[in-house]
């Protein structure tokens, strides 16, 4: 058998390749994770999911934005105290995430290699780093590998970033500008969150998308009430456009023209068009993995082995969904496998949460999926408004939609959008994986006054309307 320094490698300190190196310690391993950040965390705690989420919360609270419906004038602070308390509450929750990062990973003896990884061989990485301008290299050996690189912005050559009016989403997380007004390029999940925090800045913002809906993969009654919250907040939809041209005046602001001739100004300009794997500089031509056009690895789903059947990939370098929370259970079933523990496959559906403003969350099939298998199918929908606690809070404008299969009359999926989606989604998700169904929710007591009583108000809306012989005493 052939010595190695360790069992197993981690290239990339992200929720995948945490979760993973996390999971071989635990079954005994020798484990190293391989980082070329100045902290640990990856795109995850540093320009992604957890920037953006507390620049959200930051702004929610500046503004005052959930005690709207109670004002007759929204108060407002100045740009420098936004961006101080944003600034605050940037350092102070990602410093605290590190520590707890750390402690996690110290704490199950793994090893954080800090440089640039690249493999020189199948089972070996050359690992540079520098240090004051000075570059050493060494090599390290392992039995298994897992890549969790994470991803990057799309940034192709004919946009000209300039780093302060032409940016793209991790200049925003490095330092939330406040422009008189934006052009988000890209009505994806990323331009989407962006564009409705800046909105609830009563900064004017136009998002153009290049197809002709946004969020393809969200019920269509969801994405309605959704579009319907921006258009009411004067956010420009410009569906189903491309980019032109982009230039900039003579004071640096960008001038957009599109394909349709017209002309968008504003101050600012963020790029939100997809995302690329980091790969370019792993030399993977030397293992025999490929990526695709966007760096991206395919891998065997239910195993997560690239090609080369002793490297694995997690996380959002695989492709969709590309969340945090998925990404974490990819990497310890890739683990998992790696080492010939017993993995039980998971059919269980798993919740997609988007943190703009308001929320949206869904688990499980669309109506337009359901009904695209044949499958009979009654609708219940609940608005906030009908809930006292929507009242209390003035979240008066979410909608949960629940989708019941007629013949067993279970719970097929959960769509909502409101203030409070992301929690609120994991009921449905206990409820859905559980097998449970209208008879549950129908019946069950739920705490008074809460959103959560939502659900047995979709679930006697759909109840009343399903066929009396469908009904049970």
């Amino acid at each position: 058998m052939t010595d190695f320094d360790y069992d197993f490698v981690v290239i990339g300190g992200g929720p995948a390749g945490r979760r993973a190196a996390i999971q071989a310690s635990k079954l005994g391993k020798t484990v190293a994770i391989v980082d070329d950040q100045k902290k640990i965390g990856g795109v995850s705690v540093h320009t992604g999911t957890l920037p953006s989420k507390t620049i959200r919360e930051s702004v929610l609270s500046v503004t005052g934005w959930r005690d709207q419906y109670f004002k007759s004038g929204r108060q407002r602070s100045g740009p420098d105290v936004t961006r101080d308390s944003i600034s605050s509450r940037l350092s102070t929750t990602l410093g605290d995430e590190v520590e707890v990062i750390d402690s996690q990973l110290s704490r199950n003896n793994i090893e954080t290699l800090k440089g640039r990884a690249k493999f020189a061989g199948p089972n070996k990485l050359s690992v540079s780093q520098s240090v004051q301008g000075k570059t050493t290299t060494y090599t390290v050996t392992a039995e298994k590998f897992l890549i969790a690189v994470g991803t990057k912005p799309y940034r192709p050559k004919h946009i000209p970033f300039n780093g302060s009016t032409i940016v793209d989403s991790d200049s925003i997380a490095a330092n939330m500008p406040m422009p008189k007004s934006i052009v988000v390029v890209g009505g994806g999940v990323i331009g989407l969150e962006y564009a409705t925090i800046f909105s609830t800045l009563e900064i004017p913002v136009t998002v153009v998308e290049a197809r002709e809906n946004i969020l393809e993969f969200i019920d269509r009654d969801i994405i309605a009430n959704f579009t319907h919250q921006l258009s009411e907040r004067g956010i420009s939809l410009r569906l189903g456009r491309s980019i032109k041209t982009i230039d900039v005046d003579k004071n640096g602001n960008p001038q957009v023209e599109l394909d349709d001739g017209r002309q968008l100004r504003s101050e600012m300009l963020l790029f939100t068009a997809g995302r690329v794997g980091a790969v370019d500089k792993l030399g993977l031509e030397k293992i025999g993995i490929e990526p695709d056009s966007r760096g991206r690895l395919t891998v065997d789903p239910e195993t997560l082995q690239t090609s080369q059947s002793h490297i694995y990939a997690a996380g959002d370098i695989i492709g969709f969904p590309a969340l945090a929370s998925t990404s974490m259970e990819q990497g310890r079933l890739a683990a998992c496998h790696a080492f010939g523990h017993p993995i039980k496959s998971s059919e269980h559906s798993f919740p997609l949460g988007i943190y703009s403003i308001p929320e949206i969350a869904s688990i499980g099939m669309s109506e337009d999926e359901a009904r695209s298998k044949g499958m009979q199918v009654e609708i219940g929908i609940a608005r906030f408004q009908e809930t006292s606690r929507g009242h209390i809070l003035g979240n008066c404008k979410g909608l949960l939609k629940c989708i019941f299969d007629l013949n067993d009359r279970k719970l097929l999926g959960v769509h909502i959008v409101g203030e409070g989606a992301t929690e609120l989604i994991h009921i449905g998700q206990a409820v859905l994986n559980l097998n449970g169904g209208i008879d549950y929710l129908s019946g069950t007591v739920f705490n008074f006054p809460t959103l959560a009583e939502a659900y047995k108000v979709a679930a006697l809306d759909a109840y009343n309307r399903m066929p009396q012989t469908r009904l049970r005493a």
